[in-house]
């Protein structure tokens, strides 16, 4: 690669910018300096409030795997500036990721927030920690059945713009937005109460 954003720009799509007239803005963002490789401190904070990733594999012969992780805000940890990590919980035991992991380390990590409407696409090598207890004990949330913890080394990183991401909230911050809510209104009616009496 001569810049990090090549790991998704091929041939292939550099082509297809050009034919469809996008390729010489991506080239300036390129010259500029292009996408990142470590993790930044404004990564590191939107990774330590995620609760939702994909991660992307694919088998030898290319065929892609999609899988969903999700956890409390900090179940995906900064490791170092090339590293992430996250424990991989009991599932139904289809091992699909770990099977095309075994034959090729190459995956994304896509990492969503909808609730401000952002996402982070993180190419990379992805390995799995089996044999690692103080990783697994530092990574798995409080109860969980962690199997293994996953290891991303990060290639490069892009952040998306808004455009066609959903707004959706997570029910408890749902359920705090209304408790203080209707805490507020409690306040007001007690104060209307209040001032309805005689000499209020």
């Amino acid at each position: 690669m001569t810049t990090p954003s090549d790991v998704a720009f091929s041939p292939a799509v550099k082509a297809i910018q050009s034919a469809r007239g996008s390729r010489e803005g991506y080239a300036r963002m390129e010259r500029r300096g292009g996408w990142r490789t470590e993790v930044t401190p404004d990564l590191a904070a939107f990774l330590a409030q995620a609760r939702s990733v994909y991660l992307a594999t694919a088998s030898a012969e290319g065929q892609p795997y999609i899988q969903h992780r999700g956890g409390p805000p900090g179940f995906l940890r900064v490791l170092d500036p090339e590293t992430l990590a996250f424990a991989d919980l009991a599932g139904n035991r289809q091992y699909i990721t770990l099977g095309n992991l075994s034959e090729n380390p190459r995956a994304q990590l896509f990492v969503m927030d909808y609730a401000n409407r952002r996402r982070i696409k993180i190419w990379g090598e992805a390995r799995v920690a089996a044999d690692d207890p103080a990783l697994l004990a530092m990574l798995a949330p409080a109860g969980a059945p962690a199997e293994q913890a996953i290891l991303f080394r990060i290639i490069a990183w892009d952040a998306n713009c808004p455009q066609h991401i959903p707004q959706r909230f997570e029910a408890e911050d749902v359920a705090a937005a209304l408790a203080r809510k209707d805490a507020r209104i409690a306040e007001l009616e007690a104060e209307l109460e209040r001032a309805r009496r005689p000499g209020g």
